[in-house]
């Protein structure tokens, strides 16, 4: 977007657990990407993460606002609770920054699409870290899709079943736990999370179908079991093109370990994600099985280096302004038909 750039001066609102394990690490690691600022409330989580990411005094913030106020900045990352995303990217965008905002985007559709308006008015980027976009396996498929090789999606069974009950507040933190400093427990307040666990994992779930098909989803079908403090979700999908999809998520199964389990059928062939290594195949009818895992495909840039790359202008956008704005608009369709039962229309 810029010729003018070099580097992209990044500021992150919310250096918390999550940003400690994966985005300020690879911040480090981007040579695209300067880190200057950082905001968190907590004290002495702050020293924390200034200390191990080599932050100075005068490089942190326990104010967001004062942040954006007085640290030299292009862009912002955003990796605090979800209900506080919208108020932040908005304040962002004003000033003239680029946004990556964690998923969901915001925690309402109006929310969200007034949020790409603004990007969109200011002349700067907003993206949303969900998952798939920056899969290594998800790329692979979504080509098979785009090429035509296994033809048009069919149909699709999507399971992914794990323990987030920590996160939670619903059993002990682990000690193995990674991350610079433990997580906080804003999951457990429902004001702020703006839900349960399908808001949090089933945004990425919601984000592989819509990303890897390039379809819209025409209504949409849910069953949750505790609202509006969901663990476990089954939703039932019909696409723009008739295709149907069921997809189950726990988060609170008694096997901790994460499994996964994805199959999309398509008119010419099958495309199957397995186990949390992403051990994929994509079967074309007739021919030999292609499998493959993450380690045997082209790298993928993460959210932190596609955005920098993005922002100077050396690639696109893998997770668009309208993808994290569309994922919010089915995640509120799919909230809404577990709260009143009914189907509704997307």
């Amino acid at each position: 977007m810029s010729q003018t750039l070099s580097t992209v001066r990044l500021g992150v609102i919310g250096a918390g657990w999550f940003a400690s394990r994966r985005h300020l690490p690879d911040c480090l690691r981007t040579p695209t990407i300067t880190l200057s600022a950082i905001s968190r409330r907590d004290a002495e989580a702050r020293q924390k993460i200034a200390d191990h990411f080599g932050l100075a005094p005068e490089q942190t913030f326990a104010n967001w606002q004062e942040m954006l106020e007085s640290a030299a900045l292009d862009a912002v990352l955003i990796a605090t609770p979800h209900a506080l995303h919208y108020e932040q990217a908005r304040a962002a965008l004003l000033r003239g920054l680029h946004v990556l905002v964690e998923k969901p985007m915001a925690l309402t559709s109006k929310e969200a699409y007034e949020l790409l308006d603004l990007a969109a008015q200011q002349k700067r980027l907003i993206s949303t870290a969900v998952n798939p976009p920056f899969w290594a396996h998800c790329h692979a498929i979504r080509n098979a899709f785009r090429h035509g090789t296994i033809g048009d999606l069919e149909t699709a069974t999507m399971y992914w079943t794990g323990s987030a009950s920590a996160l939670f507040g619903r059993s002990p933190m682990p000690d193995s736990m990674s991350g610079v400093v433990r997580p906080s427990l804003y999951r457990a307040d429902v004001a702020l999370n703006g839900g349960g666990y399908f808001i949090d994992g089933g945004s990425h779930l919601v984000s592989q179908l819509l990303w890897l098909t390039d379809l819209k989803v025409k209504r949409v079908s849910a069953i949750m079991d505790t609202l509006p403090a969901d663990a476990r979700t089954v939703v039932c999908f019909e696409m723009e093109n008739g295709a149907v999809v069921s997809l189950t998520s726990i988060g609170d199964s008694a096997f901790s370990e994460r499994r996964v389990l994805h199959i999309f059928g398509a008119t010419k062939g099958t495309a199957t994600v397995r186990d949390f290594d992403f051990k994929a195949t994509i079967q074309v009818q007739g021919q030999e099985a292609q499998s493959f895992t993450e380690d045997d495909l082209p790298p993928v840039s993460t959210p932190v280096a596609n955005f920098a790359d993005a922002i100077l202008g050396r690639d696109s956008l893998y997770s668009t302004p309208a993808h994290g704005a569309y994922v919010v608009q089915v995640m509120e369709a799919i909230y809404e038909s577990a709260r009143t039962g009914k189907t509704v229309d997307v």
